[in-house]
């Protein structure tokens, strides 16, 4: 069996072990890359048979991989060594987003720390149609994914729009599901974290961190693209208006 591809959880923490070394790669000998290697052999992303290998994720390939990090760098005045896409587009993402890409890796470690990561099964949409995870990597996609289809918040969220005398209808389109299915639609309405889980940091969930969707516009806030996972209501709201030229409430 062949080692498998790095996975964007991987490359995302090793893209901040690398971003908080200053962009310097980490030889096998650093008591970081030791511990990185630890924690990779213990994610759940790949099949058994893999972890078996004396050589997946070691100290030596996680050296190897910071390489990559810091000599693709645009700065880097070297030769850059070969890495695949998804390692170019994470380097792209910490340059971009240095504060956010931080933060998605610290929540990321907490998450596995904690052993909660462990115990969430997989989500069936924290893959896109084109079978790639999100840029800060599949496990958070899991962990806000699971957060997101808690029946409690969900219950609590709508009970609080209906107590305002506000319609059950999505934030972005105003799409009514009662009014369009009739009783069938009756108080049915998907729940969105406005800024996903990975971003935020553990932090305890507000209901005013919470959005009420349609399962559309639920989608297009969690689709990925190159260099992009995920998008607020209000942002989504702004591409529909680019998009259409129509106003959106």
């Amino acid at each position: 069996m062949r080692i498998p591809a790095w996975a964007e959880d991987e490359l995302l923490l090793a893209g901040a072990l690398v971003a908080r070394n200053g962009w310097r790669e980490l030889r096998t000998g650093h008591r970081e890359v030791q511990e990185l290697s630890e924690l990779l052999r213990s994610l759940p992303l790949h099949e058994p048979e893999a972890h078996a290998l004396p050589s997946f994720r070691s100290p030596d390939s996680v050296s190897r991989k910071t390489t990559d990090f810091m000599t693709n760098h645009p700065q880097y005045t070297g030769k850059a060594t070969r890495c695949g896409t998804p390692t170019l587009l994470m380097i792209r993402a910490f340059i971009e987003r240095p504060a956010e890409m931080l933060q998605a890796a610290q929540a990321l470690e907490e998450a596995i720390g904690s052993g909660e990561l462990h115990l969430i099964p997989v989500q069936p949409d924290e893959v896109d149609e084109t079978g790639a995870s999100a840029i800060e990597g599949r496990l958070l996609a899991r962990r806000a994914l699971a957060r997101e289809r808690d029946p409690k918040l969900r219950s609590l969220k709508i009970r609080i729009v209906r107590r305002q005398g506000g319609p059950l209808r999505c934030e972005v389109c105003a799409f009514d599901f009662a009014h369009t299915y009739g009783e069938l639609g009756e108080n049915y309405i998907e729940v969105h974290h406005v800024t996903p889980l990975h971003a935020s940091g553990p932090t305890e969930t507000k209901l005013d961190d919470l959005a009420c969707l349609c399962a559309n516009c639920h989608r297009m806030c969690h689709r990925t693209r190159p260099g992009e996972s995920w998008r607020t209501p209000a942002a989504l709201r702004d591409l529909i208006r680019k998009s259409t030229g129509a106003a959106v409430h």
